[in-house]
């Protein structure tokens, strides 16, 4: 999948009106979800993006145990907008992410998130 592809998808998923507005959402998901992953997890993930969309995992690997509200939270923050339309947006984003990378890559993921976070990717084996 290509970084347009990626932004596109996450723009009608998440119902946005323009790239821009998608790609700050992108943005604010996967920075939370870097802070949320330990150990290589998230260059791992990031290995597996596009690169346009990547370099927004970062985070340090610190994997820091906060809960699903808690990263809703940082992501409507990040991205400026009310709480229910970050779910939206994260979810989507999620939605792509599980579509872009290995199902081996999406369980690791979740194992770390545990089952509080089953919300924001879904059923497990959803990737495609």
């Amino acid at each position: 999948m290509k970084g347009d592809e990626f932004i596109a998808e996450v723009r009608n998923l998440a119902e946005l009106a323009s790239n821009e507005e998608a790609e700050k959402a992108t943005r604010a998901t996967l920075e939370t979800l870097g802070e949320r992953l330990a150990g290589n997890e998230p260059s791992n993930l990031a290995a597996q993006l596009p690169p346009e969309v990547a370099s927004y995992v970062g985070g340090s690997g610190s994997g820091e145990p906060f809960s699903v509200d808690e990263f809703y939270d940082r992501v409507a923050q990040r991205e400026g907008v009310n709480r229910d339309e970050a779910i939206r947006h994260a979810r989507a984003v999620a939605t792509v992410v599980q579509t872009a990378v290995t199902g081996g890559e999406i369980d690791d993921v979740r194992s770390q998130l545990g089952n509080e976070y089953e919300e924001l990717f879904g059923q497990p084996g959803a990737s495609a």
